[in-house]
């Protein structure tokens, strides 16, 4: 799997090389829709590596749980194809950040997906609060320039 290298410099994209493992197949044979969803939320980690942050950083009360997630299914994938997952961040609003994702095989899209969390701030015996985003996070990415045009 390839990922990108942590940078300061804010980050728009990642872009992961996959291969279909035999458990996330069907009895069909091809991936369970379900997989995708996991296939996209591991660019979304890897993206936020990238930006020398972490989704679930230690120590802290800001959480970003996921508010909204799809995917259209396109073309099905099988047993041992390799493919590309890529996440753009789509938009960065006051509390939630969107992702797109693209799915590709050999240049062929596969599936579009998309991904919305928020930023809350948990603290023990409180529920979850919805918050602005820290400037120190927000500014760490940046709206790629076509995540509309290619989701």
């Amino acid at each position: 799997m390839r990922a990108p290298t942590r940078t300061r410099e804010p980050v728009s994209e990642c872009r992961l090389s996959r291969r279909v493992q035999f458990y996330e197949t069907d009895a069909a044979g091809i991936v369970h829709f379900s997989w995708y969803f996991r296939y996209m939320e591991e660019a979304e980690h890897a993206l936020w590596r990238a930006a020398g942050l972490s989704v679930m950083e230690p120590e802290s009360d800001i959480g970003w749980p996921r508010v909204a997630a799809s995917f259209e299914y396109h073309r099905a994938l099988r047993f041992e194809e390799e493919f590309e997952v890529r996440l753009q961040v789509a938009a960065i609003g006051q509390k939630t950040l969107r992702f797109a994702c693209v799915l590709t095989r050999d240049g062929v899209r596969i599936a579009t997906g998309a991904l919305t969390v928020a930023c809350v701030r948990h603290r023990p015996g409180e529920p979850m609060k919805g918050i602005p985003i820290p400037p120190e996070i927000a500014g760490r990415f940046q709206v790629a320039p076509a995540a509309d045009a290619d989701a």
